[in-house]
């Protein structure tokens, strides 16, 4: 396993510290380190990208793993803001449904042997739904912060859509061919 992957799965493993940091609320500073851990976790999915393009370490592993590993992230944090009421559901759902139809392209992919990398448009994404996040778990209550969350918020929802969208329109051929 290549440096890149090892981080990926670094990742992975970060996943539930984050979710205990953020849970329990008998953990002093609980938030804080929550959102330590999930900075640090950010930090390595562009570390990981940077590191497999740069030195030509892409692997089908990491095309498969990477972005699932930002969708669990994210996903898990997004789920973490509705049990506190910070985030309204219907976004919540909107963003795993689009994770979830994603998630579903890429096994119909593979099972015809091939891989489909994240575009641009995921990656902005990703990066918009990741700041929002950290914005959320730190939870800032000034009102210079407050706009700044929904701003972020809306705008990941908005960049969930339209990625979705060029994704399926991108890759329409993944269930077409099978169809002919």
């Amino acid at each position: 396993m290549n440096l890149p992957n090892k981080i990926t799965t670094f990742r992975v493993i970060l996943i539930p510290i984050f979710l205990i940091l953020m849970l329990v609320p008998s953990i002093p500073d609980g938030n804080i380190w929550a959102l330590f851990v999930f900075i640090l976790a950010s930090v390595s999915d562009f570390l990981d990208g940077y590191l497999a393009r740069k030195y030509h370490l892409v692997t089908n592993f990491g095309k498969f793993m990477d972005p699932l590993a930002d969708k669990l992230l994210v996903c898990s944090a997004l789920i973490c803001f509705v049990e506190f009421h910070l985030v309204p559901a219907w976004i919540v759902i909107i963003i795993i449904s689009r994770e979830f139809i994603i998630s579903g392209y890429r096994l119909v992919a593979a099972d015809n042997h091939v891989v489909i990398a994240a575009s641009y448009w995921g990656k902005f994404k990703t990066a918009f739904q990741m700041v929002m996040c950290c914005l959320f778990i730190a939870n800032l209550d000034y009102t210079f912060f407050n706009i700044l969350e929904q701003i972020f918020l809306y705008v990941s929802l908005i960049l969930t859509v339209i990625s979705m969208i060029d994704y399926l329109i991108k890759n329409k051929n993944i269930l077409t061919d099978g169809m002919k």
